[in-house]
């Protein structure tokens, strides 16, 4: 794209910025916004990725939540399997919310495309409606895949393309037309509930970054769709 190394940098930081901040500002009313405008079926996303990790971890497994926001993912897994897990998030509000959730885990403030963890730290990492959110998805596979123990599991939680024609088009206009408008008001921040839509029509599909994890290394890479594509959960294991 022409940017110099530098170009470069101050790019991903500023975009690092203004998500935070925009996390920032809704994460009052998040949980409450994020099941009434999925219909609670967030919920059940949620448990289909411990359900899949389970059979896959080892007994006391060590953990990773990538952006655990305010702690939703961390908490199932941390309630329905014997794993230790770790959270993770850079937005400051959202892990103060998630603390008041869960007392008993440990929520660290930090970087997705900087881990603050030796390589090879865990056996499962999972990020749930996160990735999108990356300066480079690409750089947060190589990171993910650094911190994971060889045989290690990663699990993506994303929105994503819709794969049944009748789905799609009612998705495309809840996207563009009621969900800024829902959020909005909700929220108080309808720039928050515009940029989500957006980000998932620039996010790679499920093929697309099936393949990325392929190309960074991973094997055993696989996607299920869930709720006829509107999210999609890759598994993909660290050789």
């Amino acid at each position: 794209m022409g940017f110099t190394e530098n170009g470069q940098r101050t790019s991903a930081e500023e975009h690092a910025r203004r998500v935070r901040e925009m996390f920032a500002r809704i994460s009052p009313r998040y949980d409450l916004l994020n099941h009434i405008l999925s219909a609670n079926i967030d919920k059940r996303w949620r448990r289909r990725v411990v359900k899949r990790l389970q059979g896959l971890m080892p007994p006391g497994a060590q953990v990773l939540d990538v952006g655990c926001g305010t702690g939703d993912l961390s908490i199932e897994l941390f309630e329905k399997t014997d794993a230790e897990v770790v959270g993770i998030d850079f937005c400051e509000p959202m892990l103060r919310l998630a603390q008041q959730k869960a007392p008993q885990l440990t929520f660290i403030n930090g970087d997705a495309l900087q881990l603050p963890f030796p390589d090879a730290s865990f056996d499962a990492i999972t990020i749930g409606f996160v990735l999108r959110n990356l300066s480079s998805v690409a750089g947060g596979l190589a990171e993910f895949k650094r911190v994971l123990r060889p045989g290690g599991w990663l699990a993506i939680l994303e929105f994503s393309h819709p794969t049944v024609p009748g789905v799609r088009q009612i998705v495309r206009f809840y996207y563009s037309s009621l969900l800024p408008w829902i959020g909005g008001k909700l929220s108080g921040s309808s720039h928050a509930y515009q940029y989500l839509p957006d980000s998932i029509a620039r996010f790679p599909d499920q093929q697309t970054l099936a393949g990325m994890m392929d190309a960074r290394g991973f094997i055993e890479v696989g996607f299920e769709n869930l709720s006829g594509g509107i999210a999609a959960l890759h598994l993909g294991r660290r050789e």
